[in-house]
């Protein structure tokens, strides 16, 4: 009887090319992170689901996926990175002095609706400071986030900044019930105009009408925080992303720093500066992260936080990286060993390897199916090299 058995719905197997982008991207963002002071934790893969629901972590519970132990007790697979460190920050780092830079290098999982598409396990390195508060803390976390995307080798990308507090501040004129903020929230993070004019529509006479229907258009370059002041009047979180947007131009970054006033999104989690990545080829952000300043006292310790997450696979895909073309299979006698394996480490990896065969016309055969160029014969201490 044949049976074919398939990776579960949400996960794939990841071949050749695929590994080589995904390992270059985690070495050069480890290299990067290690290089500004930043220090490497593991959490566990599977968490108590307490935790989540514990730190007001925006994931929804029915996209968490969930395991029973023996206790009966629900844990989870890691469904977000930044939740367990901060429960290793306020606990294990609690003696240790403030600020504290720690990265990551691991997988989240989570679960998609039935027939959604997308993937279930997703590769993820990011940072996290914990306990620096201000433009100097805000500053160094959107920068690394730029070199964060030069280093993996992309060409074309922004960083996209928003400020949670000025949505805030826009609600806050409006005599709106806490449920209609929350649709209309989704309306502007998602950009529904259709649905943000209805929730709108009632409230035409209230202070911020105007700038709330236009948020979802204030996005693009430094002109959109000058619009958005003619609409909502001066506003401290305006002058706040015009005082980092400064600092970023002069430090280099300008050309890749761009404004998104309708980044809206999980604002009972984060508390400042909000930003994403995008970079061409990618159909979503490859980047996300912003201020949660609220988090850490959840786990008993107070202390403000930024961070953020870089998509590995995503910024992988849109990489052009070439598998090693195989060129020289070496054929070895008796004693030769050591000298064949100095002949496959002295070359490109992936370049060549060794034959396991006996007889050199297996091994000739064995270079023509694999598209090699050649074989080196290593044999009574001589060398030839013969074309395939």
């Amino acid at each position: 009887m044949n049976i074919h058995i398939n990776t579960p719905e949400g996960t794939r197997d990841r071949l050749f090319s695929e590994c080589l982008e995904r390992r270059q991207v985690q070495s050069a963002l480890v290299e990067l992170f290690r290089r500004r002071g930043y220090t490497e934790v593991i959490t566990p893969e599977v968490e108590f689901y307490d935790l989540f629901v514990q730190s007001g972590n925006p994931i929804p519970q029915e996209a968490m996926l969930k395991i029973i132990d023996r206790s009966g007790r629900i844990m989870v697979m890691r469904p977000d990175c930044t939740a367990p460190i901060a429960r290793v920050a306020a606990t294990k780092l609690k003696h240790l002095p403030l600020p504290q830079r720690l990265y990551y290098d691991q997988t989240v999982f989570r679960d998609r609706l039935a027939h959604a598409g997308g993937s279930r396990e997703m590769a993820q390195c990011g940072v996290e400071m914990i306990g620096a508060v201000g433009e100097k803390a805000d500053l160094e976390m959107v920068a690394l986030a730029v070199d964060a995307l030069r280093c993996c080798g992309l060409e074309q990308f922004h960083i996209e900044l928003g400020h949670a507090g000025f949505y805030r501040a826009l609600a806050g004129r409006m005599r709106m019930p806490g449920e209609e903020q929350e649709r209309l929230r989704s309306a502007i993070e998602g950009k529904n105009f259709a649905l943000l004019n209805d929730l709108l529509e009632p409230y035409r006479d209230g202070g911020a009408y105007a700038a709330l229907r236009r948020l979802p258009y204030l996005f693009g370059g430094p002109e959109v925080l000058d619009e958005a002041e003619k609409l909502a009047g001066p506003c401290e979180s305006l002058d706040y992303l015009r005082r980092l947007y400064g600092e970023l131009a002069a430090a280099g970054c300008g050309d890749c720093v761009r404004f998104d006033l309708g980044l809206v999104h999980q604002l009972d989690y984060y508390t400042g500066v909000v930003f994403r990545g995008y970079a061409q080829g990618a159909g979503a952000p490859v980047l996300s992260g912003g201020r949660y300043d609220g988090l850490m006292e959840q786990f008993g310790r107070k202390a403000e936080a930024t961070g953020f997450a870089v998509d590995v696979d995503a910024v992988g895909a849109c990489l052009t990286v070439e598998t090693p073309r195989l060129e020289t299979v070496i054929h070895y006698g008796p004693g030769q060993l050591a000298r064949a394996l100095a002949e496959v480490d002295g070359r490109p990896a992936g370049s060549c390897e060794l034959s396991p065969c006996r007889t050199l016309d297996s091994t000739l055969s064995l270079a023509r199916e694999k598209g090699a160029k050649e074989v080196l014969v290593l044999e009574n201490g001589a060398e030839r090299r013969l074309t395939v």
